[in-house]
């Protein structure tokens, strides 16, 4: 299920997407809902246009995941408030779901701001 979901955010298959996420999904403590959830993804694709999820790493039992996910991109301006500015970046996120009935109801997300900074210092 896991690698599908990568997939389809991969293949920018937003459509499908509430065929791995719940209708009332929560990310980072926030109730984002599907709609919610759908347009931090666009959101994020459009800040980030070449964004690409690799998984690294994923420890699954039949409720939570956990993955390191590795993203190497050019965001075009700001991200997590760092100027990028068009500059490649390389970092990992590490993301922790929690799943209900086959779908992801809870998200946590952490991305590792230091080595963007420090990336873009260069």
């Amino acid at each position: 299920m896991y690698e599908r979901y990568i997939a389809c955010l991969n293949a920018r298959a937003w459509e499908a997407l509430g065929d791995f996420v719940a209708a009332d999904v929560v990310h980072n403590g926030r109730l984002l809902g599907v709609d919610g959830y759908r347009a931090m993804l666009e959101e994020n694709c459009r800040d980030i246009p070449d964004l690409h999820f690799k998984v690294d790493l994923v420890v699954a039992t039949e409720s939570r995941i956990a993955s390191r996910l590795r993203f190497d991109c050019t965001p075009i301006g700001e991200f997590l408030g760092v100027p990028v500015n068009g500059r490649r970046i390389v970092f990992h996120e590490h993301a922790f779901y929690t799943l209900r009935e086959g779908k992801i109801a809870e998200v946590f997300s952490v991305i590792d701001k230091a080595a963007v900074e420090a990336q873009a210092r260069r």
